[in-house]
Formats: structure tokens, C-alpha cells, sequence
């Protein structure tokens, strides 16, 4: 994509990455029109470069006007607008792709899954930038891959967590190093089926070549059968059975590159089997990128985890307080969960993604005394947990915490994972989280 050359580009979505890809766009030469269909904001308000053309509230014909649409991620293909662009063969890429034509990184580690992605491409970050000073962190983990690129030079490293949404319109992106954490029913609302959520996701592989590794979690039966496209170099976690392969057993970790084996032994500070998982992936994607043993050990036996996963907030009068705002699915809730022994008042709700939530019925039972209901889903929840335990519909999450700290006891976890997304009352998890917190510090 050369610079300077007349073409003009549609930017669909001004969110986070949106915003950015047109200040990119600018940069680069292009000229600029972007449609978003929400509120009207300002240039200013945005931080968008004043030379992009906007409109809100619709999107107009004059997005068929462009040379190339770059789609913000989470907006739905079967928009009119797409529909006729594809008519008219206009491409129609991802910010990803747009954006990575600007830089040629030494390497590209991409890490995608249901659950565990930020915490595993935080890991990976803050072990390779200790070897690589030139190392960058983007993507879904809320740095655009826009904002990064024009940072980027031939010894650096790129560390991109990326979702579904990114990855549906990747078709051309290839990493050095892919990791895919899990594959379990997520944003289906989006996806429609099962199908086309797997399909997404082996975006982050399919190109990849024999220099290339791919690391897969091989207790996932998804994974396990669509790894199979790919013609890198299959690393697995969970697994000590193949030549390339890495797992964890009585507070070792045993990684075989090439039949192999190199044993770490770091000090894990972060609970549950999904953050083994987390450890693993992580291990695995450093060493093949030529990160140092004794730098990895180091790194995992300082790290204490990630804000808004299952993070400790506080303990009032014995009850002890957690932030798994991350948590916007049921299986990360059902992760959640499986992290306490019992005494649990949990807090669900938000926007609903289209998933059951009878998988964590069993769960709830065993350990949770209350559920407090917040947000859109909270019909859909009451309907679905019926009988697992009592509920208490509060609304919003400032009357959870209210209500809750009435009835909690010595003893009790307040633990918020919602399974839900958060957009139904908040900006994004990261938003609801503090808020959350606020909530809990503001307890007298």
C-alpha cells in the first residue's frame, strides 16, 4: 500500500481502534472519511485528526465512495452498507491488516482464545521485554495495533492479544508465533454459530508457515482439530508426548523443543489451573522467541497477574472482595468459580451474548449462597439458573454492592464475574471494573 497516492479510505467504527486507524490513515497520506452510527462527538473529544471527514448517527452512501473499508472490529458483517460495499468489490479489511502494512517487526507473537488471553499476552510482554528492549504490546489488550506500528522498526517485537472480531477479518494475517489459548461458546450473537466463532479464530494461524511455530492448548477438542490447517510447527501445552510440546507437573515445568528438554522452575504466584495454562502458553511462546531460561523463571515468579481478572479489591469485616470483570463469558465465570472452595455471593449480569448459562448450574450450587442480577441479561439468568441458588435482582452494580454487604458474612467471597459483556451499562470490562472497585473502597 503505497503512500501518497490518492486512495481513500473508509474508516467504519470510531471507537478505540477506529480512531486510531484513521490518525494513521492521515499519516500515511490517505484521505480520511469515517461513519460511525452512534452520537456526535468532536475531532477534539476524539482525538481525531481534523482532516478526517466524519458522520454520525448512519452509514451513508458516501462510505461506497472509498478504495478500501477498514472495519472496526465487533461491527456485524451483515450491515447494509457492507453488503453493498461487497457488491461492489470494495475491499473490506481489518484494522490488523491495515495496519500492519506499515510495519516489519522482527517478530509478531499473536495470542487469541475465549479465556486467558490478556493475562497470557501480558506474560509473554513482560518476560520478552527483558530480552528485547524494542518489544510492544497491542491489540484487544486496549492498545491499537494503529497507534503502535509508526514505533516499530526491524528489531522489534510485536505482542498482539487479538479477538474473534479482529481476527474474522484477517483472512491475510501471519505471526512468527501464534498461541491459542481455548476455544469454548462465546459472542455467538455475533458469530451466529459455533462454526464461524472456530473459523475466526484459526485466522491467527492459518497462514503460517514451517519457520513459523503454533502454540495450542491440546486438551481443547476445537483446537485440536482445526490446528490441523496450519503448516507451522505445532507446540503443544498440556501435553509431553510429541518432540515439540510443554507441561507442568509437581511444580515443574518440563518444555521439549526438538525431542529436548529444558526444566524451569519459576515461582508461580497466580491460582488455578487456568493460569498454569496462562504460565505454559507463555513459557512456550518466549523460549521459541529466543527469550533466555533464567529471564522466564524470573519474570513468571514476579508476576502477580492481571487487573480485572479474579483480582483481590479488599477485605471488609472478614468478607473478602474480587474484580473478575474480565470475566464476560460463562466459562471464564465457571473459571472464576472453580477458584474458591464455597461461600461465594456472586455477581451476574450485563449484555447478553447468546451463550447458556447452564454449564455453571452444578457450580453455583456447590459454592454460591446468592446471586445478585445486574444489567440487560438478568431475566435470561433468573430463567436459566432457576433453583441453583437464591437471586436478588438489583439492577445496577452499585445496588449489588450495597445489598450484599447487608447480608455478606464472615468468611464470605463477593466475587463479580458477571458473564456478560459490559456494554449494556458500561463503556468496556476495564470501565466496570474500576467502577466496581470504587464501589467496594468506598465501603465505611
Amino acid at each position: 500500500m503505497a503512500k501518497n497516492n490518492g486512495i481513500k479510505i473508509t474508516v467504519l467504527g470510531l471507537g478505540k481502534s477506529g480512531i486510531a486507524c484513521a490518525n494513521l490513515a492521515i499519516s500515511k497520506g490517505y484521505t480520511v472519511f469515517a461513519s460511525d452510527s452512534g452520537k456526535v462527538r468532536t475531532h477534539k473529544q476524539m482525538k481525531l485528526n481534523k482532516k478526517v471527514e466524519v458522520e454520525f448517527g448512519k452509514h451513508s452512501l458516501k462510505v461506497l465512495e472509498s478504495d478500501i473499508i477498514v472495519k472496526s472490529p465487533g461491527l456485524p458483517n451483515e450491515l447494509e452498507i457492507l453488503k453493498q460495499a461487497r457488491k461492489q468489490e470494495i475491499p473490506v479489511l481489518s484494522e490488523l491488516d491495515f495496519a500492519l502494512n506499515f510495519a516489519k517487526p522482527k517478530k509478531i507473537i499473536a495470542v487469541t482464545g475465549t479465556n486467558g488471553k490478556t493475562t497470557t499476552t501480558t506474560l509473554i510482554y513482560e518476560i520478552i521485554k527483558k530480552g528485547y528492549k524494542n518489544t510492544f504490546v497491542a491489540g484487544n489488550i486496549g492498545f491499537p495495533i494503529s497507534e503502535v506500528v509508526t514505533k516499530l522498526n526491524s528489531k522489534s517485537v510485536l505482542v498482539l492479544e487479538l479477538s474473534s472480531y479482529q481476527l474474522e477479518d484477517s483472512p491475510l494475517f501471519r505471526p512468527n508465533i501464534s498461541v491459542s489459548m481455548n476455544i469454548t461458546p462465546d459472542h455467538l450473537k455475533h458469530h451466529h454459530t459455533m462454526a464461524n466463532y472456530v473459523k475466526a479464530k484459526a485466522n491467527v494461524f492459518i497462514n503460517q508457515n514451517k519457520q513459523d511455530f503454533a502454540i495450542y492448548n491440546y486438551e481443547d477438542k476445537y483446537l485440536k482439530k482445526s490446528i490441523l490447517k496450519t503448516k507451522a510447527v505445532k507446540f503443544e501445552f498440556n501435553n509431553n508426548k510429541t518432540k515439540n510440546c510443554i507441561c507442568f507437573k509437581d511444580g515443574t515445568i518440563y518444555l521439549k523443543k526438538n525431542n529436548k528438554t529444558v526444566k524451569l522452575n519459576p515461582k508461580i504466584n497466580i491460582p488455578g489451573k487456568h493460569n498454569i495454562d496462562n504460565i505454559l502458553a507463555s513459557v512456550a511462546a518466549s523460549f521459541l522467541a529466543g527469550t533466555k531460561k533464567s529471564v522466564i523463571e524470573k519474570v513468571i515468579s514476579g508476576f502477580k497477574g492481571v487487573e480485572h481478572r479474579i483480582e483481590f479489591v479488599k477485605e471488609i469485616n472478614g468478607v473478602k472482595y474480587y474484580n473478575d470483570s474480565k470475566g464476560t463469558n460463562v466459562d471464564s465465570t465457571k473459571v472464576a468459580l472453580e477458584s474458591f472452595d464455597k461461600n461465594i455471593q456472586l455477581i451476574l449480569g450485563g449484555q447478553d451474548k447468546g451463550s447458556p448459562y447452564k454449564p455453571i448450574v452444578n457450580l453455583i450450587k456447590k459454592k454460591v449462597k446468592n446471586i445478585f442480577l445486574i444489567g440487560e441479561a438478568a431475566d435470561i439468568i433468573k430463567k436459566q439458573l432457576k433453583g441453583s441458588a437464591p437471586m436478588v435482582d438489583c439492577k445496577t452494580l452499585s445496588n449489588a454492592i450495597k445489598k450484599i454487604y447487608s447480608v455478606a458474612q464472615k468468611g464470605d467471597i463477593v466475587l463479580f464475574s458477571p458473564a456478560c459483556a459490559s456494554f449494556d451499562q458500561f463503556n468496556d470490562f476495564e470501565h466496570r471494573g474500576r467502577e466496581f472497585k470504587k464501589f467496594v473502597l468506598a465501603i465505611k
